[in-house]
C-alpha cells in the first residue's frame, strides 16, 4: 500500500501543496483532478522522490521513503514516472526505446515488447524511428516505455495529452485494463475527467494544493460537494433559490448538471432560449432563467428567443 500523510511543499515559503493525506492499493487506479496550478504534477513528484519535503511522509508498504536528499540519484526503483515531456532516443527505433528497459536476459523479452506495442497500439511503428513519429505516437512509446520493467507504482503527469480522440478512448482501455492484470498501482494527474470518471477506483480533487475531496468516480458525480468540483465532469449550473422563487430570500443554491434539468410543455420554471449547441447525441441548450444562465440537454435545436418551461431535479441545496 501507498500512503501519504500530511505531506506539505513549497519552492519557496509559500506552499503549493498543503496537509496532503490519502491512501491506495496495489492494482488502483487514483486519478488526481485540479485547474492548472493546483498542485497535481508536484504531488507526483514528491510521491515518486524527485522533491523532497520537511512535512510529512510517504510510506510504501509501511516503509517510510526517504526522498531525494538520501538517495544517489532521485526516484524510487520500484516506480515509474512519466512527467508531460517524455525521454525517448529519437535516433533508435519503437521497438529499441521499450526493449531497452526490458533485461536481455529476459527469455520472453520479445514476446513482452510486442505486448506493450499492442497495448499502445504502435505495432505498425515498431521498426520506425522515433524522431520521425508525431507527438501523439511518442506520447504512447513513452507510455510502453515506462511499463516495460512493471513497476508496482507507476506515476503518469497527463499521459494522454497529445493523442487524437479517435485513438484515446481505445488506449485508455487497453492501457488501464493491463496495468489491473499486472497489478500495478497507477497515480495519474489529469485534466481529462474522461480518464477518471470511467475507469478510476478513487478521485483526488486538489484545489490551490488543497485536497477538498476523495471518493470513487461515482459518489463525486452524484453528490459533488461544490461547483469546483463538479465543473470537472460537466457544465454545472449553480441555481440560487431565489431564481426559483420570487419570495424567497436565500442566498442558497443547487447544483444541477444538464442532464438534470428537463424541458416541459406547460408547467415549470419558464426560462428564454439562448443557443443550441450540437453535441452529436443532443443538443446543449443554453438559457436564461431571469438572471441566471443555465444549460440543459434536449434532444432537437430550439430557436433562439422561444420561451420554455423546465422541471429541475431534486438536489441538496448547497
Amino acid at each position: 500500500m501507498l500512503k501519504a500523510t500530511n505531506i506539505s511543499f513549497g519552492y519557496t515559503s509559500k506552499e503549493v501543496i498543503k496537509n496532503i493525506s490519502f491512501k491506495a492499493d496495489k492494482g488502483d487506479y487514483i486519478a488526481i483532478i485540479g485547474e492548472s496550478g493546483s498542485g497535481k504534477s508536484t504531488l507526483l513528484e514528491i510521491i515518486y522522490g524527485l522533491l523532497h519535503i520537511e512535512k510529512g511522509n510517504v510510506y510504501w508498504n509501511d516503509e517510510k521513503l526517504l526522498g531525494p536528499n538520501f538517495k544517489l540519484i532521485p526516484g524510487e526503483d520500484f516506480m515509474k514516472y512519466l512527467p508531460q515531456d517524455f525521454d525517448l532516443m529519437p535516433y533508435t527505433t519503437v521497438e529499441e526505446n521499450i526493449g531497452k528497459y526490458i533485461s536481455s536476459q529476459d527469455k520472453n523479452k520479445n514476446k513482452r515488447v510486442r505486448e506493450l506495442l499492442k497495448v499502445v497500439d504502435m505495432t505498425e511503428f515498431s521498426q520506425t524511428k522515433v524522431k520521425n513519429l508525431s507527438g501523439g505516437q511518442k506520447q504512447r512509446v513513452a507510455l510502453a516505455k515506462v511499463m516495460a520493467k512493471e513497476p508496482e507504482v507507476l506515476l503518469l503527469d497527463e499521459p494522454f495529452s497529445h493523442i487524437d480522440n479517435f485513438r484515446k478512448n481505445k488506449l485508455r482501455r487497453d492501457l488501464f485494463k493491463y496495468l489491473k492484470s499486472k497489478n500495478i498501482l497507477c497515480i495519474v494527474a489529469t485534466h481529462d475527467t474522461t480518464d477518471a470518471l470511467s475507469f478510476a477506483d478513487k478521485i483526488l480533487v486538489i484545489k490551490n494544493g488543497k485536497l477538498i475531496a476523495k471518493n470513487t468516480p461515482e459518489k463525486l458525480y452524484t453528490n459533488p460537494k461544490s461547483a469546483y468540483i463538479a465543473s470537472f465532469f460537466d457544465e454545472i449550473n449553480k441555481i440560487p433559490l431565489s431564481e426559483m422563487d420570487s419570495n424567497l430570500v436565500s442566498k442558497n443554491t443547487i447544483l444541477l448538471y444538464p442532464n438534470e434539468i428537463k424541458l416541459t410543455e406547460k408547467e415549470g420554471l419558464k426560462a428564454t432560449v439562448v443557443s443550441s449547441y450540437f453535441k452529436g447525441s443532443h443538443y446543449l441548450i443554453e438559457a436564461l432563467l431571469n438572471k441566471t444562465t443555465l444549460f440543459f440537454e434536449h434532444h432537437k435545436k430550439l430557436e433562439t428567443n422561444q420561451q420554455v418551461f423546465l422541471k429541475l431535479a431534486k438536489k441538496t441545496i448547497k
